[in-house]
C-alpha cells in the first residue's frame, strides 16, 4: 500500500532587526525599514520649500535663466517646470513618481508629491514619499514692464486713411479682434485720421503690416531711426516706423474712374458706387449693374477720389419705380451683379415736397425700392463736383442723382438691435462728436451686407429680447444663428486669482 506525500513548502526564514529586534525578512542591511529610515534620510539635500515666480499680467511662470512660459494649473508643463527647480538635488536619487497635491487656486502655493529611491547600507534600496511646497511669488516680466511703461517701443505701425468716414477702420478693428492681431501690441493709440500700434519688436510690426496688406488695400513705407550703438560689439539699436496708407475710399462712396481704368474694367461707366471695401474695392455701375474689383496696386496706379462727402447724403422719396428686364451690354462688358436688380426711378427730395421738381435716374436698388419708400442718395446736379475726371466728362454722361441705399427708421433699428461688437482697448485723443453716428452707420452696414458679416464676430446682447429677423418695415437684421455667445466668468465662481487667469 502506497501513501501520497505532500511536497514540503519552503518559506524564507525571518531574522531579527539588529536594532529593535523585530522579526523581518532578510535584507542586505539586516535592519527593519523603520530603523533604516530613522538612520538614513534619502531626501536630505532636496529642498522642501521652493520659490517660483509668476507674472500676473501675462499669466506666465519664470523659467531660468531668462524665459517666461505659460502653463495651466496642474499641467505637465508646470510639473516639469517645478522639477527643474530642484533638478540638481534630484540627480542624486532615482525619481519614481511625481504628481500635484490639490491646493486652492488663490493660495499662492503649489504642492508636488515626489516618490524617490536610493541605495543605502550594503546595497539596500530605500523608497520615500514626501511633498515639496512651491511658493508662488509675484514678479512682473520684462515684456509687461515695457507695456506698463507705455513709452518703450521698438517699432510702430501708423495706419492712416485720408477720408472723412471711419467705416473701413471699424471693419479693420473687427478683423484685428477676430484674428488676435492686437495681442503683441504694447499700446494702441487712436488719433484723428488713424491708429498707431506700438510693438516691442520689429518682427511683430512686420507681421501686422502683412496682415493689413491681406485684409484691406494698402501701401506702406518703412523707415528706422538710430537710437544707440556699440562700436566695440558692433550692435545697433533702432526704432522702426511703418507708415501704412489705406485707400481713401469707403463703402457707399460715389467715385469717378479715369477713362483708361474704366475701359480696362470692361468698358463700364466712369461714375460708380463703392458697395464694399475688403481686400479689394468692390464697385458697381448703377446704370448697367456691371461690377469690378480693384486691388491696391491698380488703385495707386490709377487713383480716384470720392465725389461727395457722406454728410451730403440727401433723403429722397420714390415716386415711381420700374424694373429694367433687358440690359443692353456693350462689347467687352464685364461681369453683371446677380444680387442687384436694375431699376428706373423717379424720385423727389423730401425737402422739396412743396414743389413739383423730380429727378430721374437708374439705380442698382431696383429689388428694394417701391413707390413711397425713402432712399438716401447724392444730388450731383446741385453739387459742386471738383474732380478732374468729372470735369472732362460730357454732361449727359453724369447722372442727376445717384441712389445709395434704402432709408429706415434709425431709432427703431437701434432699439431692436439684439447684438453687439467688441472694441479694441486704445488711448483716444480728440474724439470726434461724429464718431457715434459713423459707428451706427457701420452697424447698419453689417445688418445689410452678409458678405461683411462673415468676417466679423457678432455677439448676442442678452439685455435685448430676441425677435424675428426682419421688423415691420422690412429692415434687414442679423439672424440669431450668426451670433456668438459672449463668455463672462464671474469672480464669485473662481475667486480673484481664478478670474484673472481665465480671462
Amino acid at each position: 500500500m502506497e501513501y501520497m506525500t505532500e511536497p514540503v513548502k519552503h518559506t524564507p526564514g525571518h531574522i531579527l532587526c539588529c536594532d529593535c529586534g523585530v522579526p523581518i525578512s532578510p535584507n542586505p542591511a539586516n535592519i527593519c525599514v523603520a530603523c533604516l529610515r530613522s538612520k538614513v534620510d534619502i531626501s536630505q539635500g532636496i529642498p522642501k520649500q521652493v520659490f517660483i515666480s509668476f507674472c500676473k499680467q501675462c499669466q506666465r511662470y519664470f523659467q531660468p535663466p531668462a524665459t517666461w512660459v505659460q502653463c495651466a494649473l496642474e499641467s505637465r508643463d508646470l510639473l516639469a517646470l517645478c522639477l527643474k527647480k530642484i533638478k540638481a538635488p534630484l540627480s542624486k536619487v532615482r525619481l519614481v513618481d511625481a504628481s500635484f497635491v490639490w491646493t486652492e487656486p488663490h493660495s499662492k502655493r503649489l504642492k508636488v508629491k515626489l516618490t524617490i529611491q536610493k541605495e543605502v547600507m550594503n546595497g539596500a534600496i530605500l523608497q520615500q514619499v514626501f511633498v515639496v511646497d512651491y511658493v508662488v511669488q509675484p514678479q512682473m516680466c520684462g515684456d509687461c514692464h515695457r507695456v506698463e511703461a507705455k513709452d518703450f517701443w521698438k517699432a510702430v505701425v501708423q495706419v492712416r486713411q485720408k477720408t472723412l468716414h471711419k467705416k473701413t477702420f471699424y471693419y479693420l478693428e473687427q478683423l484685428i479682434l477676430k484674428y488676435g492681431m492686437h495681442q503683441n501690441t504694447l499700446r494702441i493709440k487712436e488719433i484723428h485720421d488713424g491708429l498707431d500700434f506700438y510693438y516691442s519688436s520689429k518682427q511683430h510690426a512686420q507681421k501686422m503690416v502683412e496682415f493689413l496688406q491681406c485684409t484691406v488695400p494698402t501701401r506702406y513705407k518703412a523707415s528706422q531711426r538710430l537710437i544707440s550703438q556699440d562700436i566695440h560689439s558692433n550692435t545697433y539699436n533702432y526704432k522702426s516706423t511703418f507708415s501704412v496708407e489705406i485707400v481713401p475710399i469707403c463703402k457707399d462712396n460715389v467715385v469717378c474712374l479715369s477713362p483708361k481704368l474704366a475701359q480696362s474694367l470692361g468698358n463700364m461707366n466712369q461714375i460708380c458706387v463703392c458697395i464694399r471695401v475688403t481686400s479689394v474695392i468692390h464697385l458697381i455701375d448703377p446704370n448697367t449693374l456691371q461690377v469690378a474689383d480693384i486691388d491696391g496696386n491698380t488703385f495707386w496706379s490709377h487713383p480716384f477720389n470720392s465725389l461727395c462727402h457722406p454728410k451730403q447724403l440727401e433723403e429722397f422719396i420714390v415716386m415711381e419705380c420700374s424694373v429694367v428686364r433687358d440690359i443692353k451690354r456693350s462689347a467687352g462688358a464685364g461681369m453683371i451683379s446677380k444680387k442687384h436688380t436694375l431699376g428706373e426711378v423717379w424720385v423727389q427730395k423730401t425737402s422739396e415736397m412743396n414743389t413739383d421738381k423730380q429727378y430721374f435716374c437708374r439705380t442698382h436698388l431696383g429689388h428694394l425700392l417701391n413707390p413711397g419708400d425713402l432712399v438716401l442718395g447724392f444730388d450731383l446736379v446741385n453739387c459742386n463736383l471738383n474732380d478732374e475726371h468729372v470735369n472732362k466728362m460730357k454732361s449727359d454722361r453724369v447722372p442727376d442723382v445717384v441712389l445709395i441705399k434704402k432709408s429706415y427708421d434709425r431709432t427703431k433699428r437701434q432699439r431692436r438691435r439684439n447684438w453687439k461688437l467688441k472694441e479694441l482697448a486704445r488711448d483716444r485723443e480728440n474724439v470726434d462728436t461724429d464718431d457715434e453716428r459713423q459707428y451706427q452707420d457701420f452697424l447698419e452696414d453689417l445688418e445689410e451686407d452678409e458678405a461683411i458679416r462673415k468676417n466679423v464676430n457678432i455677439y448676442r446682447d442678452s439685455t435685448i429680447p430676441v425677435e424675428s429677423d426682419t421688423d415691420d418695415e422690412g429692415a434687414p437684421r442679423v439672424s440669431l444663428a450668426e451670433m456668438l455667445e459672449d463668455l463672462h466668468i464671474s469672480q464669485d465662481a473662481t475667486g480673484g486669482e481664478g478670474e484673472s487667469m481665465m480671462t
